[in-house]
């Protein structure tokens, strides 16, 4: 398992409320924005399910969840569901189980991942970018839960 600090970059107001209430809404109508889902996990405390739109990265054959802001509140409701989780897409549900990689595992992961999705998330990791060395990766790699992703 990685190893984990507790790093986490709250979401602004326009955020939460606009930007992943838009992303989720046409998610739950079958319209993906750039390869997004919703990812849906049973809350470790309530056991209610809980939803997050997220970036999904498929990348060699895998599909990876990155948790750019840190440890969220789905990276702890996903380690809390032994890595049981649903990601939607309309009436699209596709079951999987989540396996943490260890920091080393996450520096093509995060590259690929900063590659594709930097504009959006690339200020969560402090300048480091697709372009930065194995060592600047590695450095940011435990504020960064990353997730494998296997279908069930």
């Amino acid at each position: 398992m990685a190893t984990t600090t507790s790093h986490y970059r709250q979401p602004g107001w326009f955020t939460t409320h606009v930007l992943n209430a838009a992303v989720a809404g046409l998610a739950r109508l079958g319209v993906s924005v750039w390869g997004s889902r919703v990812l849906e996990v049973k809350g470790r405390k309530t056991g209610t399910p809980r939803r997050t739109p997220v970036n999904p990265l498929p990348l060699e054959g895998t599909t990876y969840l990155v948790a750019s802001r840190g440890e969220a509140q789905w990276v702890r409701n996903v380690r809390a569901a032994g890595g049981a989780l649903d990601l939607l897409l309309g009436r699209k549900r596709t079951h999987y189980l989540a396996s943490e990689l260890d920091d080393e595992a996450k520096i093509p992961v995060l590259r690929a991942y900063l590659r594709r999705w930097r504009a959006e998330v690339g200020v969560f990791f402090e300048g480091v970018g697709p372009d930065s060395s194995d060592a600047e990766l590695a450095a940011i790699a435990p504020k960064h839960p990353v997730f494998a992703l296997s279908e069930q």
